[in-house]
Protein backbone atom coordinates (compact mmCIF):
# COMPACT_ATOMS: atom_id res chain seq x y z
CA UNK A 1 0.00 0.00 0.00
CA UNK A 2 1.04 3.51 -0.90
CA UNK A 3 2.39 6.10 1.48
CA UNK A 4 -0.48 8.61 0.40
CA UNK A 5 -3.25 5.53 0.19
CA UNK A 6 -2.16 4.62 3.92
CA UNK A 7 -3.06 8.64 4.66
CA UNK A 8 -6.33 8.67 3.12
CA UNK A 9 -7.42 5.28 5.30
CA UNK A 10 -5.90 6.65 8.77
CA UNK A 11 -7.42 10.26 8.40
CA UNK A 12 -9.88 9.53 10.38
CA UNK A 13 -8.07 7.95 12.87
CA UNK A 14 -6.70 10.30 16.23
CA UNK A 15 -2.83 11.72 15.71
CA UNK A 16 -1.14 10.31 18.94
CA UNK A 17 0.24 12.64 21.27
CA UNK A 18 4.05 13.17 22.51
CA UNK A 19 3.70 10.36 25.16
CA UNK A 20 2.05 8.01 23.04
CA UNK A 21 4.51 8.55 20.35
CA UNK A 22 7.59 8.17 22.86
CA UNK A 23 5.80 4.79 24.53
CA UNK A 24 5.51 3.20 21.14
CA UNK A 25 8.94 3.99 19.84
CA UNK A 26 10.12 2.42 23.26
CA UNK A 27 8.24 -0.67 22.52
CA UNK A 28 9.23 -0.97 19.09
CA UNK A 29 13.21 -0.71 20.31
CA UNK A 30 12.31 -3.04 23.13
CA UNK A 31 11.01 -5.95 20.76
CA UNK A 32 14.18 -5.41 18.72
CA UNK A 33 15.90 -5.86 21.74
CA UNK A 34 14.51 -8.65 22.33
CA UNK A 35 15.42 -10.46 18.98
CA UNK A 36 18.84 -9.04 19.44
CA UNK A 37 18.86 -10.53 22.77
CA UNK A 38 17.75 -13.91 21.47
CA UNK A 39 20.29 -14.31 18.96
CA UNK A 40 23.08 -13.45 21.56
CA UNK A 41 22.15 -15.95 23.75
CA UNK A 42 21.37 -18.87 21.36
CA UNK A 43 23.80 -18.32 18.38
CA UNK A 44 26.47 -21.33 18.24
CA UNK A 45 29.15 -19.43 16.57
CA UNK A 46 31.50 -17.22 18.19
CA UNK A 47 30.87 -14.92 15.01
CA UNK A 48 27.69 -14.17 16.53
CA UNK A 49 27.67 -15.30 20.56
CA UNK A 50 31.02 -13.48 20.81
CA UNK A 51 31.80 -10.92 18.51
CA UNK A 52 27.78 -9.82 18.37
CA UNK A 53 28.31 -9.77 14.37
CA UNK A 54 24.55 -9.94 13.86
CA UNK A 55 21.31 -6.96 13.07
CA UNK A 56 17.51 -7.35 14.28
CA UNK A 57 15.39 -4.90 13.03
CA UNK A 58 11.69 -4.26 11.52
CA UNK A 59 9.92 -3.18 8.62
CA UNK A 60 6.78 -1.38 7.33
CA UNK A 61 4.63 -3.76 5.21
CA UNK A 62 5.31 -1.31 2.41
CA UNK A 63 9.30 -2.16 3.21
CA UNK A 64 10.11 1.13 4.87
CA UNK A 65 12.47 0.58 7.48
CA UNK A 66 10.82 1.59 11.07
CA UNK A 67 13.33 0.80 13.95
CA UNK A 68 16.50 -0.93 14.46
CA UNK A 69 17.22 -0.70 17.77
CA UNK A 70 21.50 -1.98 18.21
CA UNK A 71 22.13 -2.96 15.02
CA UNK A 72 25.26 -3.15 12.84
CA UNK A 73 23.96 0.21 10.41
CA UNK A 74 26.10 -1.63 7.67
CA UNK A 75 23.73 -4.95 8.02
CA UNK A 76 19.97 -2.67 8.06
CA UNK A 77 20.32 1.17 7.25
CA UNK A 78 19.50 -0.06 3.59
CA UNK A 79 19.17 -3.43 2.63
CA UNK A 80 16.19 -4.57 5.25
CA UNK A 81 13.98 -2.70 2.97
CA UNK A 82 15.09 -4.28 -0.14
CA UNK A 83 15.26 -7.46 1.00
CA UNK A 84 11.41 -7.13 2.35
CA UNK A 85 10.37 -5.71 -1.06
CA UNK A 86 12.02 -8.71 -2.67
CA UNK A 87 10.12 -11.22 -0.56
CA UNK A 88 6.87 -9.46 -1.61
CA UNK A 89 8.07 -9.71 -4.94
CA UNK A 90 8.81 -13.42 -5.30
CA UNK A 91 6.20 -14.36 -2.90
CA UNK A 92 2.57 -12.63 -3.77
CA UNK A 93 1.07 -14.56 -1.28
CA UNK A 94 2.16 -13.90 2.29
CA UNK A 95 1.31 -16.72 5.20
CA UNK A 96 1.22 -16.86 8.86
CA UNK A 97 3.73 -19.08 9.98
CA UNK A 98 6.33 -18.43 6.51
CA UNK A 99 9.56 -17.56 6.93
CA UNK A 100 12.13 -16.48 4.23
CA UNK A 101 15.82 -17.00 4.28
CA UNK A 102 17.97 -14.44 1.93
CA UNK A 103 21.59 -13.27 1.63
CA UNK A 104 21.19 -12.29 -2.52
CA UNK A 105 23.50 -9.00 -3.02
CA UNK A 106 21.50 -8.64 -6.44
CA UNK A 107 18.34 -8.44 -4.60
CA UNK A 108 19.50 -6.23 -1.33
CA UNK A 109 21.14 -7.98 0.48
CA UNK A 110 24.89 -6.98 1.83
CA UNK A 111 27.06 -9.52 1.02
CA UNK A 112 26.49 -13.62 0.92
CA UNK A 113 27.64 -14.32 4.15
CA UNK A 114 24.91 -12.25 5.75
CA UNK A 115 22.08 -14.86 5.70
CA UNK A 116 19.03 -12.74 6.84
CA UNK A 117 16.01 -14.69 8.15
CA UNK A 118 12.60 -12.77 7.19
CA UNK A 119 8.92 -12.90 8.84
CA UNK A 120 5.96 -11.57 7.54
CA UNK A 121 3.70 -10.46 10.64
CA UNK A 122 0.28 -11.37 9.67
CA UNK A 123 -2.37 -10.53 11.89
CA UNK A 124 -5.59 -13.10 12.46
CA UNK A 125 -7.04 -11.38 9.27
CA UNK A 126 -4.55 -12.71 6.60
CA UNK A 127 -3.54 -8.82 6.34
CA UNK A 128 0.42 -8.17 6.49
CA UNK A 129 1.20 -6.02 8.93
CA UNK A 130 5.06 -5.66 9.41
CA UNK A 131 8.06 -8.04 8.92
CA UNK A 132 10.67 -8.90 11.27
CA UNK A 133 13.99 -8.75 9.82
CA UNK A 134 16.96 -10.92 11.87
CA UNK A 135 20.32 -11.05 9.84
CA UNK A 136 23.51 -12.99 11.14
CA UNK A 137 26.88 -13.41 9.56
CA UNK A 138 27.80 -16.95 9.00
CA UNK A 139 31.27 -18.66 9.88
CA UNK A 140 31.20 -20.58 6.57
CA UNK A 141 28.42 -19.69 3.80
CA UNK A 142 29.76 -22.19 1.41
CA UNK A 143 32.68 -20.29 -0.26
CA UNK A 144 35.28 -22.30 -2.20
CA UNK A 145 37.85 -21.48 0.21
CA UNK A 146 37.12 -21.92 3.67
CA UNK A 147 36.43 -18.03 4.32
CA UNK A 148 33.03 -15.80 4.57
CA UNK A 149 35.41 -12.75 2.45
CA UNK A 150 36.76 -14.37 -0.74
CA UNK A 151 38.44 -11.20 -2.03
CA UNK A 152 39.84 -12.83 -4.97
CA UNK A 153 37.12 -14.06 -6.51
CA UNK A 154 36.67 -13.22 -10.29
CA UNK A 155 33.06 -14.06 -9.86
CA UNK A 156 30.00 -16.07 -7.69
CA UNK A 157 30.91 -18.91 -9.15
CA UNK A 158 34.16 -19.00 -8.27
CA UNK A 159 33.23 -17.86 -4.63
CA UNK A 160 31.01 -20.82 -4.38
CA UNK A 161 28.59 -19.14 -1.88
CA UNK A 162 24.66 -20.36 -1.70
CA UNK A 163 22.86 -17.77 -2.84
CA UNK A 164 19.17 -17.19 -1.42
CA UNK A 165 16.92 -14.64 -2.71
CA UNK A 166 13.98 -14.79 -0.18
CA UNK A 167 13.62 -18.85 -0.38
CA UNK A 168 10.62 -19.84 1.34
CA UNK A 169 12.71 -21.97 4.32
CA UNK A 170 9.46 -22.60 6.80
CA UNK A 171 6.00 -22.79 5.99
CA UNK A 172 3.63 -22.74 8.71
CA UNK A 173 5.57 -22.68 11.49
CA UNK A 174 7.53 -26.05 9.86
CA UNK A 175 11.21 -26.10 7.80
CA UNK A 176 11.51 -27.39 4.36
CA UNK A 177 13.93 -30.04 5.19
CA UNK A 178 14.93 -29.39 1.36
CA UNK A 179 16.51 -26.61 1.78
CA UNK A 180 17.48 -27.25 5.40
CA UNK A 181 19.81 -30.30 3.89
CA UNK A 182 21.18 -27.90 0.76
CA UNK A 183 22.87 -25.75 3.39
CA UNK A 184 23.79 -28.92 5.87
CA UNK A 185 25.37 -30.44 2.38
CA UNK A 186 27.18 -27.28 1.42
CA UNK A 187 28.17 -25.73 4.16
CA UNK A 188 31.93 -27.24 6.32
CA UNK A 189 30.42 -26.72 9.52
CA UNK A 190 26.87 -27.88 9.17
CA UNK A 191 25.73 -28.24 12.79
CA UNK A 192 27.11 -25.24 13.61
CA UNK A 193 25.11 -23.53 10.46
CA UNK A 194 22.28 -25.33 12.13
CA UNK A 195 22.31 -24.05 15.55
CA UNK A 196 22.89 -19.97 14.10
CA UNK A 197 20.02 -20.68 11.32
CA UNK A 198 17.69 -21.73 14.85
CA UNK A 199 18.82 -18.67 16.46
CA UNK A 200 17.89 -16.18 13.75
CA UNK A 201 14.85 -18.04 13.02
CA UNK A 202 14.39 -18.10 16.89
CA UNK A 203 14.67 -14.16 17.02
CA UNK A 204 12.91 -13.53 14.26
CA UNK A 205 9.91 -15.50 15.29
CA UNK A 206 10.40 -13.93 19.08
CA UNK A 207 9.86 -10.30 17.12
CA UNK A 208 6.69 -12.03 15.38
CA UNK A 209 5.36 -12.71 18.89
CA UNK A 210 5.92 -9.56 20.47
CA UNK A 211 4.41 -7.70 17.56
CA UNK A 212 1.51 -9.57 17.38
CA UNK A 213 0.62 -8.94 21.07
CA UNK A 214 1.58 -5.12 20.16
CA UNK A 215 -1.01 -5.04 17.81
CA UNK A 216 -3.80 -6.85 19.28
CA UNK A 217 -3.02 -4.54 22.98
CA UNK A 218 -3.11 -1.07 21.12
CA UNK A 219 -4.79 -2.15 17.35
CA UNK A 220 -3.51 -2.24 14.43
CA UNK A 221 -4.20 1.40 12.86
CA UNK A 222 -2.73 2.79 15.73
CA UNK A 223 0.55 1.15 14.79
CA UNK A 224 0.14 1.76 11.78
CA UNK A 225 -0.62 5.93 12.73
CA UNK A 226 2.31 5.74 14.86
CA UNK A 227 4.44 4.72 11.60
CA UNK A 228 3.12 7.77 9.93
CA UNK A 229 3.80 10.51 12.26
CA UNK A 230 7.66 8.69 13.46
CA UNK A 231 8.54 9.62 9.84
CA UNK A 232 7.09 12.62 9.71
CA UNK A 233 8.66 13.38 13.05
CA UNK A 234 12.25 11.98 11.56
CA UNK A 235 11.97 13.76 8.89
CA UNK A 236 11.48 16.90 10.68
CA UNK A 237 14.06 16.35 13.01
CA UNK A 238 16.71 15.28 9.47
CA UNK A 239 15.60 18.52 7.94
CA UNK A 240 16.33 21.16 11.48
CA UNK A 241 19.95 19.08 11.68
CA UNK A 242 20.80 19.72 7.64
CA UNK A 243 19.76 23.37 8.18
CA UNK A 244 22.25 23.69 10.65
CA UNK A 245 25.26 22.11 8.68
CA UNK A 246 27.53 24.51 6.47
CA UNK A 247 26.17 24.55 3.05
CA UNK A 248 28.19 23.85 0.37
CA UNK A 249 29.48 20.93 -2.07
CA UNK A 250 32.97 18.96 -2.00
CA UNK A 251 34.69 16.11 -3.84
CA UNK A 252 37.31 13.15 -2.17
CA UNK A 253 39.34 11.10 -3.40
CA UNK A 254 40.45 8.25 -2.10
CA UNK A 255 42.05 4.75 -3.10
CA UNK A 256 41.71 1.31 -2.22
CA UNK A 257 44.99 -1.02 -1.77
CA UNK A 258 45.95 -2.95 -5.02
CA UNK A 259 44.14 -6.52 -4.29
CA UNK A 260 43.80 -9.58 -6.53
CA UNK A 261 41.26 -8.51 -9.42
CA UNK A 262 42.21 -4.77 -8.34
CA UNK A 263 45.97 -5.09 -9.22
CA UNK A 264 45.95 -0.92 -9.71
CA UNK A 265 44.34 -0.56 -6.65
CA UNK A 266 40.46 1.11 -6.24
CA UNK A 267 40.06 4.87 -7.14
CA UNK A 268 37.07 6.06 -5.61
CA UNK A 269 35.80 9.68 -5.73
CA UNK A 270 32.76 10.24 -3.97
CA UNK A 271 31.14 14.38 -4.58
CA UNK A 272 28.84 15.45 -1.52
CA UNK A 273 26.33 18.22 -1.55
CA UNK A 274 24.84 19.46 1.24
CA UNK A 275 21.58 22.46 0.57
CA UNK A 276 20.81 23.97 3.92
CA UNK A 277 18.47 25.69 1.87
CA UNK A 278 16.13 22.84 0.28
CA UNK A 279 17.03 20.80 3.83
CA UNK A 280 18.65 18.03 1.40
CA UNK A 281 22.26 15.78 1.04
CA UNK A 282 23.05 14.13 -2.39
CA UNK A 283 25.97 11.84 -2.17
CA UNK A 284 27.25 10.80 -6.39
CA UNK A 285 28.87 7.74 -6.58
CA UNK A 286 28.54 7.30 -10.31
CA UNK A 287 32.00 8.30 -11.53
CA UNK A 288 33.45 5.62 -10.34
CA UNK A 289 35.18 2.56 -12.01
CA UNK A 290 32.93 -0.86 -13.20
CA UNK A 291 32.32 -3.58 -11.40
CA UNK A 292 35.98 -5.57 -11.05
CA UNK A 293 37.03 -9.65 -11.62
CA UNK A 294 37.53 -9.58 -7.58
CA UNK A 295 34.99 -9.67 -4.63
CA UNK A 296 35.31 -6.14 -3.24
CA UNK A 297 32.25 -5.10 -5.48
CA UNK A 298 29.96 -3.37 -3.33
CA UNK A 299 26.29 -4.64 -3.46
CA UNK A 300 23.46 -1.80 -3.84
CA UNK A 301 22.32 -2.13 -0.09
CA UNK A 302 26.11 -1.93 0.81
CA UNK A 303 26.74 1.69 -1.63
CA UNK A 304 23.67 3.09 -0.38
CA UNK A 305 24.38 2.10 3.57
CA UNK A 306 28.15 3.28 3.51
CA UNK A 307 27.31 7.11 2.05
CA UNK A 308 24.08 6.85 4.75
CA UNK A 309 27.15 6.18 7.89
CA UNK A 310 29.13 8.88 6.57
CA UNK A 311 25.93 11.26 6.61
CA UNK A 312 24.36 10.62 9.61
CA UNK A 313 28.04 9.81 11.29
CA UNK A 314 28.32 13.72 10.51
CA UNK A 315 25.12 15.51 11.16
CA UNK A 316 24.58 17.41 14.53
CA UNK A 317 21.68 16.54 16.93
CA UNK A 318 20.02 12.92 17.66
CA UNK A 319 17.69 11.92 14.34
CA UNK A 320 16.41 8.60 14.05
CA UNK A 321 17.94 6.33 11.07
CA UNK A 322 14.77 4.97 9.39
CA UNK A 323 12.49 5.96 6.03
CA UNK A 324 11.45 8.94 7.67
CA UNK A 325 14.97 10.97 8.20
CA UNK A 326 16.08 9.21 4.86
CA UNK A 327 13.46 11.79 2.67
CA UNK A 328 16.01 14.07 2.93
CA UNK A 329 18.81 12.32 1.29
CA UNK A 330 19.60 11.20 -2.51
CA UNK A 331 22.05 9.02 -3.56
CA UNK A 332 23.06 8.84 -7.04
CA UNK A 333 24.19 5.24 -8.21
CA UNK A 334 24.72 3.60 -11.20
CA UNK A 335 24.59 0.03 -12.50
CA UNK A 336 27.73 -2.32 -13.11
CA UNK A 337 29.84 0.40 -11.00
CA UNK A 338 32.23 -1.27 -8.11
CA UNK A 339 30.19 1.06 -5.45
CA UNK A 340 27.44 1.07 -7.39
CA UNK A 341 24.72 -1.87 -8.64
CA UNK A 342 25.84 -5.03 -9.51
CA UNK A 343 24.34 -7.59 -11.84
CA UNK A 344 24.92 -11.24 -11.46
CA UNK A 345 27.59 -12.95 -11.51
CA UNK A 346 29.43 -10.02 -10.02
CA UNK A 347 31.22 -11.21 -6.77
CA UNK A 348 30.29 -8.98 -3.76
CA UNK A 349 31.81 -11.24 -1.09
CA UNK A 350 33.58 -8.67 0.64
CA UNK A 351 30.96 -5.69 0.01
CA UNK A 352 30.19 -4.94 3.91
CA UNK A 353 33.45 -4.40 5.05
CA UNK A 354 36.63 -2.97 2.68
CA UNK A 355 35.59 -0.22 -0.35
CA UNK A 356 32.22 0.31 1.73
CA UNK A 357 34.34 1.99 4.33
CA UNK A 358 36.19 3.99 1.84
CA UNK A 359 33.06 5.61 0.69
CA UNK A 360 31.69 6.00 4.08
CA UNK A 361 34.85 8.03 5.16
CA UNK A 362 34.80 9.86 2.14
CA UNK A 363 31.64 11.35 3.05
CA UNK A 364 32.33 12.17 6.85
CA UNK A 365 35.53 13.66 5.44
CA UNK A 366 33.64 15.93 2.58
CA UNK A 367 31.00 17.11 5.18
CA UNK A 368 34.33 18.22 7.47
CA UNK A 369 35.82 19.91 4.72
CA UNK A 370 32.82 22.42 4.53
CA UNK A 371 33.10 23.42 7.95
CA UNK A 372 34.78 22.91 10.99
CA UNK A 373 33.03 21.17 13.93
CA UNK A 374 30.97 19.06 11.34
CA UNK A 375 31.92 15.23 9.89
CA UNK A 376 34.77 12.87 11.11
CA UNK A 377 38.09 12.02 9.42
CA UNK A 378 38.21 8.60 8.46
CA UNK A 379 38.05 5.12 10.42
CA UNK A 380 40.57 2.90 9.74
CA UNK A 381 40.21 0.09 7.37
CA UNK A 382 39.92 -3.88 7.58
CA UNK A 383 40.05 -7.03 7.55
CA UNK A 384 43.49 -7.93 9.02
CA UNK A 385 44.23 -11.31 9.80
CA UNK A 386 43.71 -10.71 14.26
CA UNK A 387 39.92 -10.57 12.47
CA UNK A 388 40.46 -13.04 9.82
CA UNK A 389 38.69 -16.68 9.11
CA UNK A 390 40.42 -19.30 10.79
CA UNK A 391 39.45 -23.03 9.74
CA UNK A 392 41.42 -26.42 9.90
CA UNK A 393 40.73 -29.61 11.80
CA UNK A 394 41.75 -30.97 15.10
CA UNK A 395 41.12 -33.37 17.97
CA UNK A 396 40.31 -30.49 20.21
CA UNK A 397 37.38 -29.14 18.33
CA UNK A 398 36.36 -33.19 17.13
CA UNK A 399 37.06 -32.31 13.33
CA UNK A 400 36.62 -29.47 10.81
CA UNK A 401 36.62 -25.90 12.90
CA UNK A 402 35.71 -22.58 10.64
CA UNK A 403 34.93 -19.24 12.29
CA UNK A 404 36.39 -15.60 11.94
CA UNK A 405 37.61 -14.25 15.24
CA UNK A 406 37.84 -10.59 16.22
CA UNK A 407 40.89 -10.44 18.17
CA UNK A 408 42.22 -7.13 17.16
CA UNK A 409 41.01 -4.29 14.52
CA UNK A 410 42.10 -0.36 13.65
CA UNK A 411 41.09 2.58 15.65
CA UNK A 412 37.96 4.46 15.16
CA UNK A 413 37.73 8.21 13.57
CA UNK A 414 38.89 11.73 15.40
CA UNK A 415 35.45 13.58 15.61
CA UNK A 416 35.39 17.52 15.57
CA UNK A 417 35.44 17.39 19.37
CA UNK A 418 36.61 14.09 20.71
CA UNK A 419 39.02 11.46 20.44
CA UNK A 420 38.43 8.35 18.28
CA UNK A 421 36.33 5.50 19.48
CA UNK A 422 39.31 2.78 19.93
CA UNK A 423 37.36 -0.06 19.42
CA UNK A 424 35.01 0.96 16.75
CA UNK A 425 36.48 -2.13 14.45
CA UNK A 426 34.99 0.04 11.73
CA UNK A 427 33.08 2.60 10.34
CA UNK A 428 30.30 0.10 9.30
CA UNK A 429 29.47 -1.59 12.64
CA UNK A 430 29.70 1.62 14.54
CA UNK A 431 31.60 0.07 17.85
CA UNK A 432 28.51 -3.08 18.33
CA UNK A 433 30.29 -5.76 17.45
CA UNK A 434 32.62 -6.53 20.38
CA UNK A 435 36.62 -7.77 20.35
CA UNK A 436 36.95 -11.68 21.12
CA UNK A 437 38.20 -12.83 24.88
CA UNK A 438 41.97 -14.31 24.43
CA UNK A 439 41.06 -17.23 26.75
CA UNK A 440 37.39 -18.01 25.03
CA UNK A 441 39.29 -18.18 21.44
CA UNK A 442 41.72 -20.42 23.20
CA UNK A 443 39.22 -22.64 24.62
CA UNK A 444 37.26 -23.52 21.80
CA UNK A 445 39.99 -23.12 19.17
CA UNK A 446 43.61 -25.09 18.80
CA UNK A 447 45.65 -21.64 19.03
CA UNK A 448 47.86 -19.75 21.23
CA UNK A 449 47.38 -15.84 21.39
CA UNK A 450 51.09 -14.31 22.01
CA UNK A 451 50.67 -10.69 22.22
CA UNK A 452 47.67 -8.62 21.57
CA UNK A 453 47.91 -4.51 22.51
CA UNK A 454 47.52 -1.03 20.75
CA UNK A 455 50.72 0.04 19.27
CA UNK A 456 51.97 3.60 20.20
CA UNK A 457 52.15 6.64 17.61
CA UNK A 458 49.56 4.40 15.28
CA UNK A 459 46.57 6.58 15.69
CA UNK A 460 46.34 10.38 13.58
CA UNK A 461 47.49 13.16 15.22
CA UNK A 462 45.18 16.57 15.38
CA UNK A 463 43.45 19.07 17.29
CA UNK A 464 41.50 14.99 18.30
CA UNK A 465 43.66 12.10 17.58
CA UNK A 466 42.31 9.17 15.99
CA UNK A 467 42.11 6.22 17.09
CA UNK A 468 45.09 3.51 17.79
CA UNK A 469 46.14 0.49 15.16
CA UNK A 470 46.65 -3.30 16.95
CA UNK A 471 49.74 -5.61 17.41
CA UNK A 472 48.15 -8.88 17.45
CA UNK A 473 50.29 -12.75 17.23
CA UNK A 474 48.75 -15.72 17.52
CA UNK A 475 49.14 -19.16 15.65
CA UNK A 476 47.70 -23.04 15.88
CA UNK A 477 48.34 -25.44 18.20
CA UNK A 478 47.28 -28.54 16.54
CA UNK A 479 48.21 -29.16 13.22
CA UNK A 480 48.41 -25.80 10.52
CA UNK A 481 45.68 -23.40 10.27
CA UNK A 482 44.36 -21.21 7.41
CA UNK A 483 43.99 -17.33 8.29
CA UNK A 484 41.81 -16.06 5.61
CA UNK A 485 41.77 -12.06 5.70
CA UNK A 486 41.46 -9.04 2.93
CA UNK A 487 43.59 -6.29 4.90
CA UNK A 488 43.39 -3.12 3.02
CA UNK A 489 45.19 -0.06 4.39
CA UNK A 490 48.55 -1.29 3.86
CA UNK A 491 49.63 1.45 0.96
CA UNK A 492 46.75 4.11 1.70
CA UNK A 493 46.42 4.49 5.23
CA UNK A 494 42.87 6.11 7.02
CA UNK A 495 42.99 10.16 6.02
CA UNK A 496 42.69 12.93 8.77
CA UNK A 497 40.48 16.09 7.72
CA UNK A 498 41.48 19.38 8.43
CA UNK A 499 45.00 19.28 9.25
CA UNK A 500 44.98 16.22 11.01
CA UNK A 501 47.38 13.14 10.45
CA UNK A 502 46.76 9.49 9.06
CA UNK A 503 46.67 6.86 10.64
CA UNK A 504 49.21 3.95 10.63
CA UNK A 505 49.38 1.08 7.90
CA UNK A 506 47.78 -1.91 8.00
CA UNK A 507 51.19 -4.96 7.79
CA UNK A 508 51.25 -9.07 8.12
CA UNK A 509 53.76 -11.44 8.71
CA UNK A 510 54.04 -15.42 9.54
CA UNK A 511 56.70 -15.57 12.11
CA UNK A 512 59.05 -18.61 12.25
CA UNK A 513 59.76 -20.34 15.85
CA UNK A 514 62.88 -19.26 15.32
CA UNK A 515 61.66 -15.48 15.38
CA UNK A 516 61.86 -15.10 11.55
CA UNK A 517 59.31 -13.11 9.83
CA UNK A 518 57.98 -13.28 6.65
CA UNK A 519 55.98 -11.09 4.97
CA UNK A 520 52.59 -11.42 3.63
CA UNK A 521 49.54 -10.15 1.32
CA UNK A 522 47.67 -8.03 2.32
CA UNK A 523 44.85 -10.76 0.67
CA UNK A 524 45.67 -14.15 1.45
CA UNK A 525 44.33 -17.74 2.83
CA UNK A 526 47.56 -18.24 4.91
CA UNK A 527 48.61 -21.52 6.06
CA UNK A 528 50.16 -20.89 9.27
CA UNK A 529 52.24 -24.67 10.64
CA UNK A 530 51.93 -25.77 14.35
CA UNK A 531 54.50 -23.57 16.16
CA UNK A 532 54.35 -20.76 13.68
CA UNK A 533 52.63 -17.37 14.07
CA UNK A 534 50.67 -14.48 12.08
CA UNK A 535 51.44 -11.30 13.38
CA UNK A 536 48.82 -8.61 11.99
CA UNK A 537 48.80 -4.91 12.77
CA UNK A 538 45.70 -3.71 12.10
CA UNK A 539 45.46 0.43 10.99
CA UNK A 540 45.32 3.32 12.80
CA UNK A 541 42.22 5.84 12.65
CA UNK A 542 42.25 9.66 11.03
CA UNK A 543 42.73 12.55 13.07
CA UNK A 544 40.72 15.74 13.04
CA UNK A 545 42.05 19.50 13.07
CA UNK A 546 45.75 20.73 13.40
CA UNK A 547 48.09 19.12 16.29
CA UNK A 548 49.48 22.34 17.80
CA UNK A 549 45.70 22.94 18.92
CA UNK A 550 45.26 20.52 20.81
CA UNK A 551 45.28 20.68 24.82
CA UNK A 552 49.24 20.70 25.25
CA UNK A 553 47.89 18.99 29.02
CA UNK A 554 45.85 16.73 26.51
CA UNK A 555 48.94 15.83 25.23
CA UNK A 556 50.54 15.23 28.10
CA UNK A 557 48.28 13.03 29.27
CA UNK A 558 48.97 11.13 26.18
CA UNK A 559 52.51 11.36 26.95
CA UNK A 560 52.02 9.19 30.08
CA UNK A 561 49.94 6.83 29.07
CA UNK A 562 52.32 5.71 26.19
CA UNK A 563 49.58 6.58 23.27
CA UNK A 564 52.21 8.68 21.63
CA UNK A 565 55.81 9.15 22.00
CA UNK A 566 58.35 11.99 23.27
CA UNK A 567 59.82 12.52 19.45
CA UNK A 568 55.76 13.38 18.74
CA UNK A 569 54.82 14.87 21.46
CA UNK A 570 57.70 17.48 20.39
CA UNK A 571 58.11 17.70 16.73
CA UNK A 572 54.25 17.16 16.27
CA UNK A 573 52.25 18.80 18.85
CA UNK A 574 54.86 21.17 19.96
CA UNK A 575 54.38 19.80 23.78
CA UNK A 576 57.80 20.02 25.58
CA UNK A 577 57.58 18.20 29.11
CA UNK A 578 59.72 18.19 32.19
CA UNK A 579 61.93 14.87 33.58
CA UNK A 580 58.22 14.63 35.85
CA UNK A 581 56.29 14.73 32.43
CA UNK A 582 54.94 17.83 33.32
CA UNK A 583 54.20 20.84 30.91
CA UNK A 584 57.03 23.02 30.50
CA UNK A 585 54.33 25.91 29.14
CA UNK A 586 56.99 28.64 28.30
CA UNK A 587 59.05 25.85 26.09
CA UNK A 588 55.45 24.59 24.76
CA UNK A 589 54.97 27.71 23.57
CA UNK A 590 58.16 28.62 21.98
CA UNK A 591 57.86 25.57 20.00
CA UNK A 592 54.11 26.02 18.89
CA UNK A 593 55.03 29.29 17.64
CA UNK A 594 58.15 27.49 15.26
CA UNK A 595 55.50 24.88 14.61
CA UNK A 596 52.78 27.66 12.78
CA UNK A 597 55.54 29.55 11.25
CA UNK A 598 56.57 26.62 9.61
CA UNK A 599 53.55 25.71 8.37
CA UNK A 600 52.63 26.05 4.73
Amino acid sequence: MLEDDKKQILSDHPSLDGVQMAVLNKRMEAICRKMSNTLLRTGRSGVLNSARDFSCCLVTADNALLSVNESLPIHVLRGADMMAAAMQQFHTELKKGDAFIHNSPYHGGSHPADHTTLVPVIDDDGIHRFTMVAKAHQADCGNSIPTTYHGSARDVYQEGALIFPAVRIQENYQDIDDIVRMCKMRIRVPEQWWGDYLAALGAARIGERELMQLGKEVGWDTLEQFSLQWFDYSEQLMISAVKKMPHGEKTIHTRHDPFPGAEEGIDIKVRVLVDTDKAKIEVDLRDNPDCLPCGLNLSQACAETSALLGIFNSIPGDVPTNQGSFRRIVLHLRENCVVGIPKHPTSCSVATTNVADRVGNAVQRAIAELGDGYGMAAAAAIIPPSIGVISGSSEMTGGPYVNQIFLGWGGGAASPSNDAWLTIGHIGNAGLSYLDSIELDEMRFPMIVKGRNFVIDSGGYGRTRGGEGVFCEFGPTDGPMEVGYVSDGNETPAEGVRGGGSGSCANQFRKDPDGGLHQLDPCAQAIIPEGHTIVSYSCGGGGYGSPIDRDMYEVAKDLKEKWISNETAEKIYGVIVNQNGDVDVSATSLKRSELKNETP
